[in-house]
């Protein structure tokens, strides 16, 4: 059976099956649900375009949460406005800027992709 590639990661060139957004999406939803994502929780997400946001949309999705994007290239200021308006409690991202305009904010729980997925691994010649 073929895999279906869902996604080329355009600064990795790592492919994404769908197989593996599944799998990566089912364990970071029960990890934002363990974290107290309920239904109607806004959660930020500030990532660059690429499987790391594939995967944090859908987990927020199924978890029932409402998708805040912040685009990775806002200032800090604009940034903290953003958070602020948001009023959100959870957000994913690595993104150095925008985990320093959190600091003032209702915002309680900042996890990477990292901390919300099993250990998994990408073929690379897929």
């Amino acid at each position: 059976m073929d895999e279906r590639i869902v996604m080329v990661d355009s600064g990795t060139g790592l492919k994404l099956t769908e197989e593996q957004l599944d799998e990566r999406s089912a364990v970071a939803t029960v990890q934002l649900r363990r974290r107290g994502v309920r239904v109607g929780d806004t959660v930020l997400i500030c990532l660059p375009v690429g499987t790391d946001l594939l995967v944090s949309t859908n987990a927020v999705i199924a978890a029932g949460g409402v998708v805040w994007f912040l685009p990775p290239d806002l200032d800090t200021a604009t940034l903290r406005d953003r958070i602020q308006e948001s009023d959100a409690r959870v957000m994913i991202s690595t993104i150095r800027r925008a985990l320093d305009a959190a600091d003032e904010s209702r915002v309680r729980i900042i996890v990477g992709l990292a901390d919300l997925s099993a250990s998994h691994s990408y073929p690379t010649g897929c």
